[in-house]
């Protein structure tokens, strides 16, 4: 008895191990659907803001859908760009999370898929897991950037079992949600971050990398917000002196940078261009999610 425990406990020690040494995620040939965007309209007729309130969050997939809707109602974002979105996944009761929300709230939206969940699906209705943009403006030229840099550690394969939660077996790669729209009249680009979780700092900033390449270009009259889940998990972690060395400013202010790394929170919005961030704060009050929303007033003259 006590040998089959121990090749149990061994088996699995072996599959953790495989799946923290798989080799980068292949993303060059997935389903054409992993590449489609899902979008919609639910706004209401309305004057357009003079400046724009932003809500960034790692939603946690939307299982605390209520506590998530209470926080949207409290700070009645005009602007909410949202990481770990559930599509159609057996966790969330089968919600489309992005649509219930805008439809909830009176929001344009689009959803970028980033992963098929192997183990979260309901029937023959697959399930997916990506980033969210909803607006109270239109939202237009929507696109995906996955990134080149992927990490192999989700990937199903050898002794790993695919339908298992515990493993959360998937099939994509982390990605950027790059949307446009207007605020005051100005022209708005958006980047819906979800830097991977799973490995080095030096891949996060690979990943980083791509989107400053790609958010190059823009000219200098049009902002540019990135904002998301950086999962900078340590005080020197590369990823917010390149933000702030290719010219972006945090919504949290200069001094409040090197705090907000310490405590360990990875939301973050940053600025480029004309627009300003101002009172920028993570609000830990809220608690629908294992992460803080982060929320701040755009403003552009």
């Amino acid at each position: 008895m006590l040998r089959r425990h121990w090749t149990l406990v061994s088996g699995v020690v072996l599959c953790l191990l495989l799946s923290f040494f798989a080799s980068p995620g292949d993303v060059t040939h997935l389903a054409p659907e992993m590449s489609q965007i899902r979008q919609g309209s639910f706004l209401k007729p309305s004057a357009a803001p003079k400046e724009t309130t932003i809500l960034n969050w790692n939603i946690e997939r939307g299982t605390e859908y209520d506590k998530i809707q209470a926080a949207i109602r409290r700070h009645n974002p005009d602007l909410c760009i949202l990481q770990e979105v559930d599509l159609h996944a057996r966790r969330s009761g089968g919600k489309d999370v992005a649509k219930a929300l805008a439809e909830e709230f009176g929001y344009d939206y689009v959803f970028g898929i980033e992963f098929q969940e192997l183990s979260q699906g309901l029937g023959k209705e697959p399930a997916y897991h990506g980033q969210a943009i909803l607006s109270r403006q239109p939202l237009a030229h929507t696109r995906i950037l996955r990134f080149a840099n992927q990490s192999g550690f989700w990937r199903p394969g050898g002794l790993l079992p695919a339908k298992m939660p515990l493993f959360q077996r998937r099939l994509g790669g982390r990605i950027a949600l790059i949307s446009e729209t207007e605020s005051a009249g100005h022209k708005l680009a958006i980047y819906d971050l979800h830097l991977e979780s799973r490995d080095s700092e030096n891949l996060r900033l690979r990943q980083l990398e791509e989107v400053l390449k790609d958010a190059q270009q823009y000219p200098d009259d049009v902002t540019v917000l990135i904002a998301g889940d950086l999962n900078n998990k340590v005080p020197w972690s590369p990823i917010v002196p390149r933000l702030r060395e290719a010219g972006y400013r945090s919504a949290l202010g200069d001094r409040r940078v090197r705090t907000h790394a310490i405590v360990g929170s990875l939301d973050w919005v940053f600025v480029r261009g004309p627009g300003q961030l101002e009172d920028g704060q993570v609000h830990r009050e809220d608690h629908g999610s294992d992460h803080f929303p982060v929320v701040a007033r755009l403003r552009l003259e």
